[in-house]
């Protein structure tokens, strides 16, 4: 059994209710989906247990009526978890610093760029959003439209050419002469 065929089958074994859920994109490779209600003890499974002690980065999507958060986990001799779990937007997750005290910066990205709520975050700067940006205003999300921009705007039309600026010449045509 390979060491990601192995992983597999301790999560199912752990967890039976994801038994469905666990699958191997390749070698190396898995994909594990969970609800939120049980996402912080698969969680710190995978890190205590299982050896993950890299977290390479949160993948932060818009889905919705939900957001979509993967957490991206490596162990020694490269095999990575990707743990996908969803929450309805408005509605908040647990922060997982008490794990990885260096995740703060991609939670506060996933609060910056989509409103995410993050339970239980250290107080910090925001990131990446300048200080001044308002706290309303969310670009990753779908329905974003910066504040005070027109509901829909037309794009200009070409202008035409004036007496100071001359159309530009025809191309030549046929064949040149070198």
């Amino acid at each position: 059994m390979s060491e990601t065929e192995a992983v597999k089958a301790g999560l199912e074994a752990k967890f039976p209710q994801l038994a469905a859920s666990v699958r191997i994109q390749r070698e190396r490779r898995l994909w594990v989906d969970v609800t939120q209600e049980s996402f912080h003890q698969v969680f710190e499974h995978l890190v205590k247990t299982m050896g993950f002690s890299t977290l390479c980065t949160i993948t932060g999507l818009d889905v919705g009526a939900d957001l979509e958060f993967i957490y991206h986990l490596a162990k020694d001799g490269g095999v990575m978890v990707n743990l996908k779990t969803r929450c309805p937007k408005g509605r908040s997750i647990r922060t997982v610093t008490p794990l990885f005290t260096g995740a703060s910066i991609y939670e506060r990205e996933l609060e910056d760029l989509l409103g995410a709520r993050v339970e239980g975050l250290p107080p910090g700067p925001r990131y990446p959003l300048p200080d001044e940006w308002p706290t309303d205003q969310h670009p990753l999300l779908k329905d974003w439209k910066p504040a005070g921009a027109p509901a829909a705007a037309a794009a200009p039309a070409a202008a035409a050419p004036t007496a100071a600026e001359p159309a530009a010449a025809p191309a030549p045509q046929g064949e040149t002469k070198t």
